[in-house]
């Protein structure tokens, strides 16, 4: 089977052409870099995905804080880490790095605060 591919990992944008049976990569063509080989295998073996997104906030100066993971988990599981991240509801003050779930769902990714909110008077 063949799939193309814009790669995402450096300003090149190649288009990248991989030749592939379920996981296993015969041949990527078109990139003009290791990274984009690197890419497409693991977007054809293992594709994974980072998250930013925002968690509520109480008696905080805004009713939420951005967060993000630390390292991308697959891709599969990005709604069950939604399901966790929208359970949660952080008590001002709030700082960057301050860790809202370890290790969520056991995928070696923390979620952190990307925003420091500060509590309201």
């Amino acid at each position: 089977m063949k799939r193309t591919f814009t790669c995402i990992v450096c300003p090149n944008g190649c288009e990248i052409e991989a030749e592939y049976e379920g996981t296993e990569v015969f041949s990527v063509t078109g990139n003009l870099c290791p990274k984009g080989k690197a890419y497409v295998t693991q977007e054809l073996v293992d594709p994974r995905r980072t998250i930013a997104t925002s968690v509520r906030v109480e008696g905080g100066t805004l009713p939420l804080a951005s967060v993000r993971l630390t390292r991308p988990i697959p891709k599969a599981r990005i709604f069950d880490v939604m399901r966790e991240i929208n359970r949660q509801t952080l008590t001002a003050p709030v700082r960057i790095g301050d860790v809202v779930i370890r290790d969520v769902l056991g995928l070696g990714s923390d979620v952190i605060v990307t925003k420091h909110i500060e509590k309201a008077q």
